[in-house]
């Protein structure tokens, strides 16, 4: 059989926070098995069947794309992590922030884990690439 894929489409449902932890092993080890992603999520204490029924959960939604040409389907993202980060914060910033990237920032920025000075540079430098544009 040949591999059947999802199409990454506008509107994705937002993933659930195990449906994030199993996007991230994806993310990180590329298409994996429902094994393989079991065992990355060892520590976290999901059973096989719950990572092999959150994978069918991901796959219907249209989160996930499944090679089932071999025995033990193999599993890939459908967006990537960059995809998903502004899929998800997105729907925060106009859901908390009433469209207020200014406002997202600045919590973000007065959380309680304060940003490193590498994170500070990062930032500053983002910042200033976007004035740039402006100009």
């Amino acid at each position: 059989m040949t591999p059947r894929k999802t199409s990454a489409k506008p509107g994705l449902p937002e993933p659930t926070e195990t449906e994030l932890e199993i996007l991230c092993v994806l993310w990180h080890l590329g298409p994996c098995t429902v094994r393989q992603v079991h065992e990355s999520l060892e520590r976290h204490g999901l059973a096989y069947t719950t990572v092999l029924s959150m994978l069918q959960i991901m796959y219907q939604k249209g989160l996930v794309s499944r090679d089932d040409a071999e025995r033990a389907h193999v599993y890939k993202a459908v967006l990537s992590r960059p995809q998903t980060q502004r899929q998800i914060l997105g729907k925060l910033l106009h859901r908390v922030f009433e469209g207020s990237a200014a406002e997202l920032v600045m919590q973000a920025l007065g959380s309680a884990k304060p940003a490193s000075l590498e994170e500070i540079r990062r930032i500053r430098a983002r910042l200033d690439e976007l004035e740039k544009h402006h100009l």
